[in-house]
């Protein structure tokens, strides 16, 4: 229980921070919020009533002042408005959290069904070609950039065969194939070079000799007992991923036009919209510690040792 607290504690401290220079940076940024605000309407506004907008969105105030109401908003769910959209900033995260949860989803199971077989494949089959394939195959594909992959699926899949949709506006079975394919390859290739590094070691173990003297099968030895204590470090690295693709893969969500959250954060840079994009940092960072936070505490279920206090 103390562990937990102490983490709790680190995860608190380090959102407060976040918060404060992400606030920090917004509040230096160039530009006057009002006007950018005022502008969109595209009238003619006078200083009086830049004055007033500023007033009426607290921006006249002390900074240390708004950042207190910005986080007091904040712990009650009220992030602002959003100058660009003209609704709350909750409200536009969660709708582009949609797309970006499915999105992220969708990957994770592709990444999982490649990656697993073809990184005990190439363990099992070391340096025979089965294992050199594998080891070609991750090489090249996080050599290559995610837009780049996107982009060549958009090409061949898209427009060529046409079986897929160039772009997609919402949610869809068919439209989140192809981005989803493009986040998978490219998580792939270094689940796959991991899986292979893990594996390889666990057979090495000195319990894996014994339960081979003990007349197991290879199969019952790699799936009963090597994997399970290889599970410890890809659950880590699987965890930063979820953190990776829950805070919004821009580029991707950017080049298959999808309705993510990292979409609507690129449009609100563009738009200087600054209670959005500071509702989207704090997003990530809350989404990245419960995460870490999450996966810590899991340790101690795949290991006892950690919980107990030992070390792996």
């Amino acid at each position: 229980m103390k562990r937990i607290l102490g983490r709790i504690a680190q995860t608190l401290v380090t959102l407060i921070g976040v918060s404060f220079l992400t606030f920090c940076l917004t509040y230096l940024a160039p530009g006057d919020p009002a006007m950018m605000l005022l502008e969109a309407s595209d009238t003619i506004v006078s200083q009086e009533t830049i004055d007033k907008t500023r007033h009426e969105l607290g921006l006249d105030r002390p900074f240390l002042v708004q950042y207190a109401s910005w986080v007091g908003g904040v712990v009650t769910g009220d992030m602002g408005i959003s100058y660009s959209a003209k609704k709350p900033v909750t409200t536009k995260l969660l709708e582009g959290f949609a797309g970006t949860l499915c999105l992220a989803f969708v990957s994770i199971a592709f990444m999982l069904i490649l990656s697993l077989p073809l990184g005990i494949w190439s363990a099992t089959h070391r340096n025979r070609w089965p294992d050199y394939l594998v080891r070609i195959f991750s090489f090249v594909g996080v050599s290559m950039p995610t837009f780049w992959i996107g982009l060549l699926f958009l090409y061949v899949f898209g427009l060529k065969l046409g079986l897929f949709p160039i772009a997609s506006s919402s949610v869809t079975a068919k439209g989140i194939v192809l981005p989803a394919a493009t986040l998978a390859i490219y998580m792939s290739s270094k689940y796959m070079r991991q899986v292979r590094t893990v594996v390889l070691e666990e057979l090495h173990q000195d319990y894996v000799v014994g339960a081979r003297a003990r007349g197991l099968s290879e199969r019952r030895i790699l799936w009963f007992h090597i994997m399970p204590n290889a599970v410890l470090p890809l659950i880590t690295l699987l965890g930063m991923s979820i953190g990776w693709l829950l805070g919004g893969v821009a580029v991707i969500e950017m080049v298959f036009s999808w309705p993510g959250i990292g979409n609507t954060a690129v449009h609100a840079i563009l738009m200087r919209d600054y209670p959005l994009i500071e509702g989207f940092v704090l997003w990530v960072a809350i989404i990245y510690t419960l995460i870490n936070l999450l996966v810590d505490l899991s340790y101690a279920k795949f290991d006892p040792r950690l919980g107990k206090g030992g070390r792996a």
